[in-house]
């Protein structure tokens, strides 16, 4: 069995922790949210608005990839991952999980980003870190398995939209 791991990507803001919580209730799969797994360090850069280096990324970024190995060699069908995984090269060290890793980029539009971001409350990263992110992002490339979901919608349309994606492509049961 090849474990299927879904990345759920973009930047702060944009519905990854509600996307993956819906995808989770219709696959009853272990799940880790990306922020987690920072280092303290990383978080008080991110809280001071400093942006994050790739050198500051790079021990967060193996942590997740050994976490969904984890999963793999637990014999899981299936795990899901929070993470910004902004750039090509970062989602190539998420890749080298064991299993098939898939990508799903949610990208709304810059103001309905930025809303969001205002209105969250006692999160780290501050609305002023929306531009710093979409300065580095690297869109995802035809050889990345993915999708890009920019549905302005509710989060129930962003559901539909990525359900109907991720059964098209044969990746549930």
């Amino acid at each position: 069995m090849n474990t299927v791991h879904f990345v759920f990507m973009g930047v702060t803001g944009c519905g990854k922790t509600t996307s993956a919580i819906d995808l989770q209730k219709h696959l009853n799969c272990p799940y880790a949210e990306g922020d987690e797994f920072h280092t303290q360090e990383n978080r008080d850069k991110m809280g001071a608005g400093i942006p994050l280096t790739d050198e500051d990324r790079y021990p967060w970024l193996r942590n997740l990839r050994d976490w969904m190995s984890e999963q793999a060699r637990a014999g899981e069908a299936y795990s899901i991952v929070t993470c910004s995984a902004l750039k090509r090269q970062y989602r190539d060290i998420l890749r080298e999980a064991e299993g098939q890793t898939v990508f799903i980029h949610l990208a709304p539009p810059y103001e309905v980003n930025l809303e969001r971001l205002i209105a969250r409350k006692g999160h780290y990263m501050k609305a002023g870190m929306l531009d710093s992110q979409i300065a580095i992002l690297e869109e995802l490339q035809p050889d990345e398995t993915g999708v890009r979901i920019d549905n302005p919608g509710s989060a129930e349309e962003v559901e539909a939209e990525m359900m109907e994606w991720v059964k098209g492509q044969g990746l549930i049961k």
